[in-house]
């Protein structure tokens, strides 16, 4: 029983600490409001995680992992994933600024996760270029990669671009829902060339 009762109390540690770094980033957040939202004594996180900064690292790599687990990469259908994906940033708004804290505050160090992650969904594009008719990729595939993803969180939470600059379309998540798969598929469309 107390194997089940310290799981539960990591549970909860966790899930106060993602909603607390999401609002604070690692800098802002306190261990204290952290415990208190956890109904746990402060000194449980130090002996659960041993430092704020290696919680904060592992509330980013569970999160992320839930990330890749729910958004399928389809490197055959560019303008699809990052439908997704944008459906996923609207959805998440937590998760986006615990990701644009995690990018902001350098020093939780490196997320072995998402770096493979990259590297696997770059790998599938180079192998969905090269199984393709045409002359060769115009567009590197992290490139590609990259401006699909910032162009379908552009509207998210965590971006300073996206709601405040068009409040009109994201009113109606739909219509740029499609305006960014269209979008991404020109992009797709022109990356091969001469």
């Amino acid at each position: 029983m107390a194997t089940g009762n310290s799981e539960a109390t990591k549970a909860r540690i966790l899930e106060a600490a993602r909603d607390e770094f999401s609002a604070h980033g690692i800098a802002g957040a306190r261990v204290d409001r952290i415990a208190k939202a956890a109904g746990c004594n402060k000194n449980l996180l130090y002996i659960y995680f041993q430092s704020k900064e290696t919680l904060f690292a592992t509330v980013l790599e569970q999160n992320l992992r839930r990330v890749y687990d729910e958004l399928r990469f389809t490197p055959d259908d560019l303008p699809g994933y990052a439908a997704r994906v944008f459906d996923f940033a609207m959805a998440n708004p937590g998760l986006m600024r615990l990701m644009a804290w995690a990018g902001l505050e350098q020093e939780a160090g490196d997320v072995a996760l998402r770096n493979a992650a990259q590297s696997a969904k770059v790998a599938a594009m180079e192998a969905a270029a090269h199984d393709a008719d045409g002359p060769g990729a115009r567009l590197a595939p992290e490139f590609l990669l990259t401006a699909i993803l910032a162009l379908a969180t552009a509207w998210s939470a965590a971006s300073p671009f996206g709601p405040r600059l068009s409040p009109g379309l994201a009113a109606d998540p739909a219509t740029l829902r499609a305006q960014i798969a269209d979008a991404v598929a020109a992009i797709a469309a022109a990356r091969t060339g001469p």
